[in-house]
């Protein structure tokens, strides 16, 4: 596998399909530029999603976020780009994509975008005693 940015995600068979378990991931050094200036954004990503037959591979979506680096994007266009993305390679039952922007301006943005798949449902919440 290459070590240089790359758009191409891979993925693995899910192994457990029967399961709905949650993975959750934290990407903490987004970097893509400002449309308008040329100079850097910063974010985190948090990602989260139910798998259904595949998941995402690590190495690849590592390079898969290294390849925003040097592309401008607005925050609100990237984070929904991304996560287009991992639901066009993985087809997941749910998908949830936070990026938590650092300050610019004074002002922090977050975005928060979401995938369901149709026949999809979340289970009811357990509440232990």
């Amino acid at each position: 596998m290459s070590t240089a940015p790359s758009k191409h995600l891979e993925t693995f068979p899910n192994p457990q399909p029967e399961r709905q378990y949650t993975i959750r991931m934290r990407i903490p050094e987004f970097t893509c530029l400002c449309p308008k200036t040329g100079q850097p954004d910063f974010a985190t990503l948090h990602l989260e999603y139910v798998p259904d037959r595949t998941c995402v591979e690590l190495k690849s979506l590592k390079l898969y976020i290294w390849s925003y680096r040097s592309e401008g994007a607005f925050h609100e266009a990237v984070t929904n780009r991304i996560l287009d993305d991992l639901v066009r390679a993985t087809q997941p039952r749910f998908m949830r994509l936070t990026a938590e922007f650092n300050v610019r301006g004074g002002i922090y943005t977050t975005v928060v975008a979401e995938h369901r798949a149709p026949d999809w449902h979340a289970p009811a919440p357990v509440a232990l005693p």
